[in-house]
């Protein structure tokens, strides 16, 4: 247990680095960096209302294997999405660094998409932007490859609508 305290307070701490640091150079970062599988996807702050863990959740059958089921965060009903399953084929662990992003309410879904990871809050502006086949993508200084996810684009697609089996 106090490793996790541990590990929780550094988290914070760099998290708090972070936004001093962006806070000094006068921009403001607006979008959360995750990790969806071997991707790396950068999220509008704005897409989302809140990332915790994967919560316990209900199993619904005749399901297609990405809809992982409904979850009771606070009294509120969710559809839990497994991004990298739904995206690549391939089962995000249930456990350890995943982490389930709230979708905004402004959307009209109370759906929550599982990523593998969360990699803190990333400030984009300087990196360089490219547009291929409507998918929006960055590289940022180390020569990483950050795509951008289309929330409204997402939860637009018939297929991921499409949830039963």
């Amino acid at each position: 247990m106090a490793a996790k305290r541990l590990s929780l307070r550094e988290f914070q701490q760099g998290v708090i680095d972070r936004l001093q640091a962006i806070g000094q150079a006068g921009e403001r970062a607006t979008t959360l960096g995750v990790q969806i599988g071997e991707w790396h996807w950068l999220v509008e702050m704005s897409d989302i209302s809140e990332v915790l863990p994967v919560p316990a959740l209900t199993e619904v059958p005749l399901t297609k294997r990405w809809f992982w089921g409904l979850a009771n965060v606070r009294g509120n009903l969710y559809s839990l999405v497994d991004m990298d399953d739904f995206l690549q084929q391939s089962e995000t662990p249930r456990e350890g660094a995943s982490r389930a992003l709230l979708v905004a309410a402004r959307y009209g879904y109370s759906t929550a998409l599982v990523v593998s990871r969360v990699m803190g809050l990333r400030n984009s502006h300087q990196w360089r932007r490219v547009e291929q086949d409507g998918q929006v993508s960055f590289t940022d200084e180390q020569g990483q490859v950050w795509r951008k996810l289309d929330m409204r684009g997402l939860l637009g697609r018939p297929d991921f609508l499409q949830i039963e089996n």
